[in-house]
């Protein structure tokens, strides 16, 4: 019994060792660095606006998505990460459902309907849409606001960001942001 205590006695300041490293220091260096680097990423990239009235309002995170779901809005992919193969029936069914939600949502839009707006991303929270998806939805927002399609164009625009390095991935429109410029909150 003696000696099983003695061969556990080394586990255990190994164990505590590890832990004390990997679950406390190590995370809580990562922490200070990332909040002094980088207090907006760190922080979880939250939109705030200045409010007329002198206080300020968040509105999300430009890191996930949010949910819309009226005309005036640009509506983003949609919510909940999913493990379906992507040539399933299953799949195949909800591409289907969410290919008749959009044209009983937008009857007069004939244009093929981008990908994107039909699939959910790999994370599910996708903040992002293609810039042929937020093309495809300029003509109904404009119409529910009152507005020009190229000012909602105009928009959408300025909240597309560019490929990585100029090479790396695809350019995306930040849907939060596109939704609040519309707004006129930012």
């Amino acid at each position: 019994m003696k000696r099983s205590l003695k061969s556990l006695r080394p586990v255990l300041v190994c164990f505590l060792v590890l832990t004390v490293l990997c679950g406390v220091i190590y995370p809580g260096a990562v922490t200070v660095i990332a909040q002094a680097a980088f207090p907006a990423q760190a922080g979880g990239s939250i939109i705030t606006v200045a409010l007329k009235d002198g206080t300020k309002k968040e509105y999300g995170s430009a890191l996930i998505a949010q949910e819309f779901t009226k005309p005036e809005y640009l509506i983003g992919r949609p919510l909940g990460a999913t493990n379906l193969n992507p040539v399933s029936a299953e799949q195949k069914a909800k591409v289907q459902e969410r290919i008749d939600w959009w044209h009983a949502f937008d009857p007069s839009n004939k244009a093929d309907i981008p990908m994107d707006l039909v699939t959910a991303s790999g994370s599910g929270v996708d903040p992002n849409i293609s810039p042929a998806a937020a093309a495809y939805q300029a003509a109904r927002i404009a119409g529910a606001r009152g507005i020009s399609e190229a000012a909602v164009k105009a928009v959408i625009s300025k909240y597309t960001s560019g490929k990585f390095l100029g090479f790396w991935g695809e350019p995306a429109v930040n849907v939060l942001k596109v939704n609040l410029a519309l707004d006129g909150l930012i």
